[in-house]
C-alpha cells in the first residue's frame, strides 16, 4: 500500500478510530442463534441447478447466522450485535420487495456483496464482511442472486434500524476505510498451484471469510493481511466475540494447518474429531455452513491451509510436535503417571485437575473418542493467547449438533466454583503437562475473562 494510499485513507477513516472494530462482527452480547434452514419460496425452483448452486454459496457464505433472529424467518433479519459503539441490527435480505432486497437489480446486488454498497447509496459497515466477497465471481455472484430471488420465503417485516451515536452513525466515513482496506477484484488463480489448491483459496478468503475471524486487525478494524500474498498475519489467529479464534496457519505451536485432511474435513462436517471440538462462534459456522458443504470443497480447504506458513525448510528443521504425537506419548507422560500414582501436591493446578477435570479428559490428557476433547497438544491448550481456554473452564461450551453427529455434547461450567486462582493454576498445569509448551495463566487473566462473561449472562437471562 503506497504512501498516498495511506494518507488519503487515514484523512477520512481517522475520525472512526476503532468505529470498524465490529467489523470482526463482535458479538459478545448477542443470543446465539440456534442452527437455521433456509426455506425455498417456490418449491418447483427447487430443480433449477443455478438456484440450488446459490442455495449451497449461501450457506458456504453463512449467510444465515448474521441475518436471522433466534426464532424468526430464515434472511430476515433483526439480529442485534451489541458494540461498544452501540448496536448493529442485521438487515432483512429476503426477497421482499420493501422489507427486504426484493427490489434490488443483479447489478446492485453485486455491488453491495463486493463493494459494501446498498441499492439507495448508503455505506454498509464491515460488520457485513465484503472485503472478502469482493473475491467472489461472476458466475457464484450471479447464482447468489438468483438463490436469494427465487429460492427464499420473503419476510415482509422490516428491522429495526441501525442507529449509532455520532460520529459512528456517519456512514460516509465508510469511504475512507474502503480506501484503505477494500482491495477490488475477484479472486485470481495462482497459476503456480493445483487446482484443489486454488479452490480452498478461494473459499476461505471469500464466501468462507475465515480471515475475517481468524486474522488481527488493525486500530481501524481492517485485517492486517487480506490474503496469504499480504503476509504472515493472515489467519495467525485473533480475539473475536470474547474468544480467541485460532491460528489456521503453520506456527511454532501445534495448529489445525498440522491436521490431516481427514480430519480437518472431519471437524468441519461435525464439529469435532477423535482429539479436539468445535466451541464459540465456531459452533455456529458448523452447524449452518460447513456441515453442508461437499467433502470436495472441504478437502480443498484443507489443502489450502495445510500450505500457510509451511517451510521449505521443514524437513531440515526441528518439526513442531503435532497433536496426534503427542497423544500418541502421553500414557507415558510423567504427568500421567503422577496423576495415576497420586503423587501430587495438595494445593496444586494437578490436585485442581484431579478434582475436577480427570474423569473426562484422564489422568494422560488424551480424553475420549469424539467425546471428551485431548489436552495434549491441544491448540487451544498451546495458544499464546488462554482467552478461550480461560472462557472454556469459566463457562463451558456445546458441541455443534450436526446430521453426522447429532449429539451436542456439552463441557460444564466450572466459573461458579473455582476461584480465579483455582482457574489460573489448572490451566497452568495442563499447558505444561503431557508436552505442551503454554505459558503459565496468571489469576488477573481469569478474572478479565470472567468480568467480560457479565453482560454474556446478563443477556442470556433475559
Amino acid at each position: 500500500m503506497n504512501a498516498r494510499r495511506v494518507s488519503a485513507g487515514v484523512a477520512a477513516a481517522a475520525a472512526l478510530l476503532c468505529v470498524a472494530a465490529w467489523a470482526v462482527a463482535q458479538k459478545a452480547e448477542e443470543p446465539a442463534p440456534a442452527a437455521v434452514t433456509t426455506t425455498a419460496a417456490v418449491p418447483a425452483a427447487a430443480t433449477d441447478p443455478v438456484l440450488e448452486h446459490g442455495r449451497y454459496l449461501a450457506r458456504a457464505g453463512d449467510c444465515v447466522s448474521c441475518h436471522t433472529a433466534p426464532g424468526k424467518p430464515a434472511f430476515g433479519g433483526g439480529l442485534p450485535m451489541k458494540t461498544p459503539f452501540g448496536t448493529i441490527v442485521s438487515t432483512n435480505i429476503s426477497p421482499d420487495p420493501e422489507a427486504g432486497i426484493g427490489a434490488y437489480t443483479e447489478a446492485e446486488f453485486a455491488r453491495a456483496l463486493r463493494e459494501g454498497v446498498a441499492k439507495d447509496g448508503h455505506r454498509l459497515y464491515p460488520a457485513m464482511p465484503y472485503t472478502s466477497f469482493a473475491r467472489v465471481n461472476d458466475e457464484d455472484m450471479h447464482a447468489l442472486f438468483v438463490f436469494f430471488r427465487n429460492g427464499v420465503q420473503p419476510v415482509a417485516q422490516k428491522p429495526l434500524p441501525t442507529k449509532l451515536p455520532w460520529p459512528f452513525s456517519m456512514r460516509g466515513l465508510m469511504m475512507g476505510w474502503n480506501w484503505l482496506y477494500l482491495d477490488k477484484g475477484v479472486y485470481q488463480p495462482d497459476a503456480a498451484r493445483s487446482a484443489e489448491w486454488n479452490r480452498g483459496a478461494y473459499l476461505v478468503q471469500g464466501l468462507g471469510h475465515c480471515g475475517d475471524c481468524h486474522t488481527p486487525r488493525s486500530m481501524l478494524g481492517g485485517v492486517k493481511a487480506a490474503t496469504d500474498k499480504k503476509g504472515e498475519l493472515f489467519l495467525s489467529g485473533a480475539i473475536i466475540d470474547g474468544w480467541y479464534a485460532q491460528p489456521l496457519r503453520h506456527t511454532d505451536r501445534p495448529t489445525m494447518a498440522q491436521w490431516s485432511s481427514e480430519d480437518i474435513v472431519q471437524y468441519l462436517q461435525t464439529g469435532r474429531t477423535g482429539h479436539t471440538a468445535a466451541f464459540g462462534a465456531m459452533v455456529d459456522v458448523v452447524q449452518n455452513s460447513t456441515q453442508h458443504m461437499s467433502t470436495q470443497d472441504l478437502q480443498a480447504v484443507a489443502s489450502y491451509l495445510q500450505s500457510l506458513g509451511a517451510r521449505p525448510d521443514a524437513a531440515s528443521a526441528p518439526p513442531t510436535p503435532s497433536q496426534a504425537s503427542l497423544v500418541a506419548a502421553a500414557p507415558q507422560h510423567p504427568t500421567a503417571l503422577a496423576l495415576r500414582n497420586g503423587t501430587v501436591e495438595g494445593n496444586s493446578g494437578a490436585m485442581v485437575y484431579l478434582n475436577n477435570c480427570n474423569a473426562c479428559h484422564r489422568s494422560d490428557g488424551t480424553g475420549a473418542n469424539k467425546t471428551f476433547p485431548a489436552l495434549a497438544g491441544n491448540s487451544v491448550v498451546n495458544a499464546k493467547d488462554p482467552t478461550s481456554l480461560i472462557r472454556l473452564v469459566l463457562a463451558g461450551s456445546t458441541m455443534p449438533s450436526t446430521t453426522q453427529a447429532p449429539s451436542p455434547i456439552a463441557m460444564p461450567d466450572f466459573g461458579w466454583r473455582l476461584t480465579d486462582a483455582d482457574v489460573a493454576s489448572v490451566l497452568s498445569f495442563a499447558r505444561s503437562s503431557w508436552g505442551n509448551q503454554g505459558e503459565a495463566v496468571t489469576a488477573a487473566q481469569v478474572a478479565k475473562v470472567r468480568e467480560s462473561l457479565k453482560p454474556v449472562a446478563a443477556a442470556k437471562a433475559n
